[in-house]
């Protein structure tokens, strides 16, 4: 990782809605749940429902997410590496491609594949948005060096019709029917999330856990491949910035309106990471980035919106930090009185709200520092 002193040249709006994205998943939706689960108001309760995914077919506000992550990942991307389509070795780049995956990979191992256990038994290898970031950079990275715009657009729809044809035809579209949790079975084996050991030192498959990795990194690609194109858009606005905006607005109404389409027949399912789920959340994404777009960078609106650039700008720190670090210890230690005064559940709200306004304050000490941790 490297530590850089000032931020560049970047999209504010980019670093804005990416800081946004962060916020829900590093502060906001804990803490709402935290109050929820202690509150139970009725308005509340239905709030929540959109901040939890689908169970399986369908969609709500919670499962755009991850997405955006990935869209995100894609939009900094034809600015990061037009410089490398023109040299005559492309070695440094491969050099950094590689490394940006892997260290995406190991740091998803720390968040959610239990490297840190130290235990076999409980490693999983591939489980975690940052590992589908990695398996969707590097497609689209590749793509993105050695294709020109038109067939970067037919090497997406190869991708789409790939993953489309034997999920089709190799299964159906239930949890324990379709090709891609068969594929992720085959390959990870005992080393899939959800795998569970019995008293007898056997392992099996946890029914309940019904995301898929391997196959679907396929559409993590496109979704990757999706944002390179907003980032184009933009990289090539120039002076004819409420042009791109009017783009943006246009390739994500039509993303959704063929995600609606494809769910006749591929049904919109986030956890396998489906056809239609890529390019219905796409189009999300793509309004989205226009309307952020639009607002900070075109017309210039900035003010209640740099904060964050706080989350924005060390994404991957935020993320990590947030998932893997418990700072509840830290405030329990601080303010223990607290728990007679209001109650074990009142408290237990209080300490989520510490653990996660202790990673803020991480992230503005860095920020205020202008150091900016990138992979």
């Amino acid at each position: 990782m490297d530590n850089i002193a000032r931020p560049g040249d970047r999209l504010l709006s980019l670093d804005i809605l990416r800081g946004f994205d962060l916020f829900l998943l590093v502060f906001l939706q804990p803490v709402l749940i935290a109050v929820g689960e202690t509150a139970r108001i009725g308005w509340l309760d239905r709030v929540l429902y959109q901040f939890d995914h689908e169970s399986w077919a369908g969609f709500r506000f919670w499962d755009l997410v991850m997405p955006l992550f990935l869209f995100m990942s894609g939009v900094s991307m034809p600015f990061s590496l037009a410089k490398y389509r023109s040299m005559p070795s492309r070695r440094p780049v491969y050099v950094k491609i590689v490394r940006r995956v892997v260290i995406l990979f190991l740091l998803g191992m720390v968040v959610q594949g239990n490297l840190l256990a130290l235990d076999m038994k409980a490693l999983r290898l591939y489980s975690n948005t940052l590992q589908a970031i990695a398996a969707g950079y590097l497609i689209a990275s590749m793509l993105m060096l050695h294709l020109s715009l038109r067939r970067q657009v037919a090497a997406v729809a190869v991708l789409l019709f790939i993953y489309w044809v034997p999920m089709t035809f190799c299964g159906d579209f239930t949890p324990e029917g379709n090709f891609a949790e068969q594929v992720d079975r085959w390959v990870l084996g005992r080393w899939r999330d959800g795998v569970y050991w019995d008293e007898a030192g056997s392992w099996h498959f946890w029914p309940g856990y019904t995301y898929t990795w391997i196959w679907s990194s396929l559409t993590f690609g496109v979704s990757v491949m999706l944002g390179s194109f907003a980032g184009q858009v933009m990289k090539e606005a120039g002076a004819t910035r409420l042009r791109a905006v009017r783009q943006l607005l246009c390739i994500g109404a039509g993303l959704i309106v063929a995600g609606l389409l494809w769910q006749i027949q591929m049904p919109i399912i986030k956890r396998l990471w489906t056809c239609s789920m890529t390019l219905f959340s796409g189009g999300l994404c793509f309004v989205l980035m226009a309307l952020f777009y639009w607002w900070i960078d075109v017309c210039g609106h900035t003010r209640g919106w740099l904060w964050l650039r706080i989350y924005g700008m060390n994404s991957i720190t935020a993320y990590v930090l947030g998932e893997v670090v418990n700072f509840r210890c830290v405030a329990a230690s601080l303010t223990f009185g607290l728990e007679r005064i209001v109650g074990p559940e009142w408290y237990a709200v209080w300490l989520t709200f510490a653990n996660f306004s202790i990673v803020f304050l991480i992230l503005l000490l860095l920020y205020r520092c202008r150091i900016f941790v990138k992979i």
